[in-house]
């Protein structure tokens, strides 16, 4: 029996209630799977713990997750708390330290799932987006200069090294490669005359390496107005820290909203543990109400499956996330439904437990 140790941080806002369905549907596989289990240890950190300790986790908190297989985080960000210091001193501090450099995030449009774009079908929306995840614009390089007068200037250094620049465009390659896909750099190498035209070169340079990979380059703006307007160039895409950032809640608006939207930051080398979270964020304005959509949060248990080696049963998993848009029985009222949070993570797991029925 393999045990999977997973280090929960709910955080704040929906986090919690999102999370907890999460946790449901990954128990409910390892009972069926029976040959795998998860245990689960929760840690109380976010911007509660940060107004009534003054740090966003324990001193010591990196020290207390290095043992873990993996992270599951519900999300980080409340009233009060800056949002500079809610992301940098949990999130980014979590990425950089365990060197989680690849970001994974799936934007696909499911059978059942709304889209706002006109004439558009489900083949022509399915991406995965690379980025960057420990440096580029996010590294937090800069300067503030002469604060407070009237000659103040502020600097922010965007760090694009060689080691980091090469390793998540190889990744990239590798993915596009496995899957048969083409891949798209997005850049901004016409405005940007060091970091993205070193980004360019080091995309041709490595790609001499994978004459099998069809490939292009893109300016991000330009791909902003495709993802609207042609989404099906997009298969595999590569991009920076920053970039991707944005370019993803795009694709999350074009694939069916944020409460679809799931991403992995992962350590490929499974020297540190890999964080799995939804990227919707903690929604303040809907927190303990019970209506939150719990489908990112499951849709990223699906990624942590994946990556664990059960592709089948990460397969299964949005295969029902599929179900339930399709039968509209437990829908969050985000996607027009009336069903609470822990509805939809009931009726995930009532069609897994179902669905395994069909196979004995």
């Amino acid at each position: 029996m393999i045990i999977h140790k997973i280090a929960v941080i709910a955080g704040d806002g929906i986090g919690p209630e999102v999370i907890a369905e999460g946790v449901k549907v990954l128990n409910e596989v390892a009972e069926i799977a029976g040959d795998f289990s998860f245990e689960f240890t929760y840690f109380p950190w976010g911007c509660e713990y940060y107004l009534e300790h003054g740090t966003m986790m324990s001193d010591d908190g990196l020290e207390q997750l290095k043992n873990f297989d993996a992270v599951y985080l519900g999300a980080v960000g409340y009233l009060g708390v800056p949002d500079h210091i809610s992301l940098r001193e949990l999130l980014l501090k979590i990425r950089k330290q365990f060197d989680q450099y690849v970001n994974v995030r799936p934007v696909r449009l499911l059978q059942g799932a709304p889209c706002p774009l006109k004439d558009v079908t489900r083949d022509q929306i399915d991406m995965v987006i690379i980025r960057e995840n420990s440096e580029g614009e996010y590294s937090g390089a800069g300067d503030w200069l002469f604060k407070g007068k009237p000659e103040e200037v502020v600097l922010q250094t965007g760090v694009f090294s060689r080691k980091g620049t090469e390793r998540i465009i190889r990744y990239a390659y590798e993915l596009a490669r496995e899957k048969g896909r083409s891949l798209t750099s997005i850049s901004k190498g016409n405005a940007l005359n060091y970091s993205m035209v070193f980004w360019d070169q080091v995309f041709e340079e490595i790609g001499s390496e994978y004459p099998d990979v069809k490939t292009r380059s893109c300016l991000v703006d330009a791909a902003s107005m495709y993802f609207v307007k042609q989404p099906e160039r997009f298969q595999i895409v590569v991009t920076s820290n920053l970039f991707g950032d944005i370019i993803t809640d795009l694709g999350a608006a074009i694939a069916g909203g944020m409460g679809l939207a799931a991403g992995a930051n992962l350590n490929p080398e499974r020297i540190h543990p890999s964080m799995f979270e939804p990227i919707h964020g903690s929604a303040p304005d809907i927190a303990h109400q019970g209506i939150a959509n719990p489908l990112a949060a499951i849709w990223s248990a699906s990624q942590m499956l994946d990556f664990f080696g059960h592709g089948k049963w990460g397969a299964k998993v949005l295969d029902v996330i599929e179900q339930v848009m399709v039968d509209k029985k437990a829908l969050t009222p985000d996607m027009g439904g009336t069903a609470s949070t822990a509805d939809v993570g009931a009726e995930v797991v009532a069609l897994l437990a179902a669905l395994q029925t069909k196979h004995v």
